[in-house]
């Protein structure tokens, strides 16, 4: 279909300047001109702003950064992943500032055990970006481990954390190719709702909920408990 510019700020609740602005600065494409003073935009135009919106408030992301990702639109969900750049950023945990260390100065730099870090590595519970690539993130992990052992407690946890991860990550990937199969100009913010909303929305929302009625389980009984002395 084709639309006003009033009407697309109507269905996107985009501001007509917003709308000018994206399509100046290449985020959009440009309309189609019917005459000098007549333009018309198209569903493609309804969809790319839905997109950039929810990147902008759920993701955060900046308008560089979406229009670095939708210069390559027409590979998204490609077998290159290309587009998926942005999001393994993120999903890194990894920050911009984040000091790097290779494994000899992160050890010398916070003076862990290498024997320790050894066996953690082979858990897969310490799961540096690189080979070589340590951050604070990961020193926040072998804290914590030692923490545990401090308190003459194992790691299982974190051990039974790894298992699942593994088998989620491979979930996650299959869903990433199953909407590769799906993907045309009609739903191309749609499908990045979904994998984003997968990865950074649903899982933890899962996770953290039935953690949290776990543990309000065990306050009732502990409450019930109290009250029955």
């Amino acid at each position: 279909m084709e639309y006003k510019i009033s009407e697309l700020v109507a269905k996107t609740n985009v501001p007509k300047s917003t709308i000018l602005y994206y399509i100046k600065e290449g985020l959009l494409p440009e309309a189609k001109k019917l005459k000098s003073n007549v333009h018309r935009y198209s569903d493609e135009h309804i969809e790319l702003l839905r997109y950039i919106k929810y990147m902008q408030q759920e993701m955060g992301s900046s308008i560089e950064q979406i229009k670095s990702m939708l210069q390559q639109k027409n590979q998204s969900f490609s077998s290159s992943f290309t587009m998926l750049a942005p999001l393994m950023q993120t999903l890194s945990g990894v920050q911009g500032g984040d000091t790097h260390y290779t494994k000899t100065q992160f050890i010398e730099h916070y003076g862990f055990d290498t024997g320790e870090l050894g066996t953690l590595l082979d858990e897969g519970v310490l799961m540096p970006i690189g080979d070589d690539d340590y951050t604070e993130r990961d020193a926040s992990i072998v804290r914590l481990v030692e923490d545990l052992a401090e308190v003459g407690m194992d790691h299982a946890v974190l051990k039974s954390y790894v298992y699942h991860a593994k088998i989620l990550a491979e979930l996650e990937s299959q869903i990433q190719a199953e909407l590769c199969d799906r993907r045309n100009d009609e739903n191309f913010s749609r499908l990045w709702k979904v994998m984003f909303g997968t990865l950074f929305n649903a899982k933890q929302y899962l996770f953290s909920r039935y953690t949290y009625r776990a543990m309000f389980r065990a306050l009732k009984e502990e409450v019930s408990q109290q009250k029955q002395v």
